[in-house]
């Protein structure tokens, strides 16, 4: 009688959610909702030459562009979780560590797309764009980014 009792409990136990009408199990993956900027630090010169500074309607942040030896760097400008999908106004000021002189200048919206890391029904929903940082172009696509070393 004992065995018949704890193998059905045991079953409901291993079920969990989905045997009270949940069938989707989250994984706890996190998520922040923001803009990045990757790049290529050898197509900006030796160690550090230069300065890459991301915006984002008026939050900045600017890092070094990394050793050439790198195969890629890349700076994250955090934004609100419950921004949305919205088209945000974005800045790219990327100015060489010899001399202080702009090298790269650019602007663009940053079109934010809705992420779920953990499936949609899941949380958390975090907003993103992404953007290559090009030493010709300024802020390209991501999309086909070869990253060698």
């Amino acid at each position: 009688m004992r065995r018949t009792l704890v193998i059905p409990l045991l079953a409901v136990a291993l079920t969990g959610c989905s045997f009270l009408g949940r069938n989707t199990s989250c994984t706890l993956v996190g998520a922040e909702s923001g803009v990045s900027a990757v790049w290529v630090p050898a197509d900006f010169g030796g160690q550090d030459a230069a300065r890459i500074r991301l915006c984002v309607n008026s939050t900045c942040k600017e890092r070094t562009s990394g050793g050439p030896d790198d195969p890629f760097a890349s700076l994250f400008v955090r934004l609100p979780d419950d921004v949305g999908a919205s088209a945000l106004p974005v800045r790219l000021t990327v100015t060489s560590a010899m001399s202080g002189d702009t090298v790269v200048e650019d602007s663009t919206r940053a079109r934010l797309t809705r992420w779920n890391p953990n499936g949609v029904s899941c949380p958390p929903t975090a907003w993103t764009a992404a953007f290559r940082v090009h030493p010709d172009k300024g802020l390209v696509s991501p999309e086909g980014m070869r990253i060698r070393r």
